[in-house]
């Protein structure tokens, strides 16, 4: 079973998807990125996880300014190589970016930064698995499921550097 909550932030609407392993999916619901929510999802409640309710608690505390990391069960499903990706991006600090090289650097893996690129756009978890973090080398920004809006106020909201 599929819980979700949806939450307003300074982005817009949020959802928050949890199953009894840890979270699935954190997107914004607007554009390409909505999670279109089907009978495999459920409205949390006195059953969800407790994991979901502290998603969504942490959540709430990095849009004010509370918190800068995120310490929550993470159940994207995806490739080994997509995982290693993924584990990555956790890595990358509050407020810091990096490149897609960079990122591929991080992996040992220099060759595959169209892998990475790949792997970094196939995030279901924003925000908490940070792919906002991820510019170009030019320290300009690149495609976000969000939208580049959404990525250049997360961007802000963090004190990145970055180019518009």
């Amino acid at each position: 079973m599929l819980y979700y909550q949806i939450i307003q932030s300074p982005c817009g609407e949020v959802i928050v998807v949890a199953n009894e392993h840890g979270i699935v999916e954190v997107a914004f619901q607007q554009g390409a990125a909505a999670v279109k929510l089907t009978a495999d999802y459920q409205l949390a409640n006195d059953d969800a996880p407790k994991h979901l309710a502290n998603a969504v608690q942490q959540l709430d505390e990095y849009f004010q300014g509370k918190r800068r990391l995120f310490d929550l069960p993470l159940a994207q499903a995806g490739t080994a190589f997509q995982q290693n990706v993924w584990h990555a991006l956790t890595k990358i600090q509050f407020g810091a970016t990096c490149s897609y090289g960079q990122l591929a650097d991080a992996i040992a893996n220099p060759k595959a930064v169209r892998a990475v690129g790949s792997a970094n756009g196939n995030n279901k978890i924003a925000i908490i698995v940070p792919c906002h973090r991820v510019i170009g080398s030019n320290k300009k920004l690149t495609g976000y499921a969000g939208g580049m809006g959404i990525k250049a106020k997360l961007l802000m909201h963090e004190g990145a550097d970055f180019k518009p």
